[in-house]
């Protein structure tokens, strides 16, 4: 089974705020003194709410949108 697609965290960035850990709807991640983990990566429904939450964009979720026949993306990160 593939590993599970969440947002990354770019830890440098982080302010520890933590939002994106207490705000996230699915409760996938929890604040450690390094910053936010996935503490549950398949619980995670990639809604966008922690990348939208973070006041320092320490959080990106890359989308590639796939369309047509030849499978012609555009990447939206």
């Amino acid at each position: 089974m593939a590993d599970p697609i969440t947002p990354s965290i770019n830890l440098s960035l982080c302010n520890h705020c933590t939002l994106c850990a207490v705000l996230c709807p699915e409760d996938a991640l929890t604040m450690r003194e390094q910053g936010p983990v996935f503490n549950i990566p398949l619980t995670c429904t990639y809604c966008l709410e922690c990348e939208g939450l973070c006041p320092t964009g320490a959080i990106r979720a890359p989308l590639t949108v796939t369309w047509g026949a030849q499978s012609e993306s555009i990447n939206l990160s």
